[in-house]
């Protein structure tokens, strides 16, 4: 399926926010995926893999993720100071910002012309989080979290009592949670305590643990796993279309 990409600047409690759209170029009626980048926002790798959903039939949204703390436009490279800074935002950016960020996405996909209304959503790393964060609201039917951070360890900001791990409870969606197992950011324990808290509060969800290490989805680094970035490609698409195309 051939596609088409676009940028949009959304207003948001915290300002604009510069979201990218890839979609289909046929004419017809596409549910929405809301994908969240790594703390380096849209890298050249988050784009490829915006455009690979996109080209089964989604509309693909990709913002900015830490738009209040960079200019528009702002990508961190995969280094030491890209990775202290990004850290750095996700460490000042409360959850209750990316909260409004995700209303503001599902207002936006919803009154597109080609739009169906129905909206998931899909992240790595902290994007992972934001994804699982995304299913909070109940317009997203389901989320795709690929080695969610941060869960577990409630080590971002937000206000008492309003963390993802304690409002786990709420989410009413599908969720899918992928995990590499040699991934030092969500260990063993960290893993185990998110899965007891998603049976405990009878999510809907599926759970896949790999041989794999922390961002093998990213087709740059040392940590690529082509062959297991293509079947998951292919969990995600598949979750997405059975729960977005009624």
């Amino acid at each position: 399926m051939i596609i088409q990409t676009e940028t949009v600047d959304l207003t948001t409690p915290t300002g604009e926010m510069r979201t990218y759209v890839y979609r289909p170029v046929a004419e017809g009626k596409y549910p929405t995926i809301i994908f969240y980048s790594e703390i380096f926002q849209q890298t050249a790798p988050i784009a490829r893999t915006a455009a690979i959903m996109a080209g089964h039939g989604f509309i693909v949204l990709v913002p900015e993720v830490f738009h209040e703390l960079n200019p528009i436009g702002t990508v961190l490279a995969y280094d030491d100071e890209g990775k202290d800074k990004g850290n750095q935002d996700k460490w000042t950016k409360p959850l209750e910002s990316h909260d409004s960020d995700t209303q503001a996405m599902i207002d936006y996909a919803t009154q597109l012309t080609y739009s169906n209304g129905r909206v998931g959503a899909m992240g790595v790393c902290i994007g992972g989080h934001l994804a699982y964060r995304a299913a909070l609201n109940p317009k997203i039917a389901a989320a795709c979290c690929l080695y969610a951070t941060d869960i577990h360890s409630d080590t971002l900001p937000a206000e008492q009592g309003n963390n993802s791990f304690e409002r786990t409870p709420d989410i009413k969606g599908e969720l899918m949670m992928v995990w590499g197992k040699q991934d030092p950011h969500v260990p063993n324990e960290g893993r185990f305590k998110i899965h007891h808290k998603l049976i405990d509060a009878g999510v809907n969800f599926t759970w896949h643990e790999f041989n794999a290490q922390h961002a093998f989805m990213r087709d740059e680094g040392d940590r690529y796993d082509p062959e297991l970035a293509l079947r998951v490609y292919g969990m995600a698409v598949d979750l997405f279309k059975r729960t977005l195309l009624n």
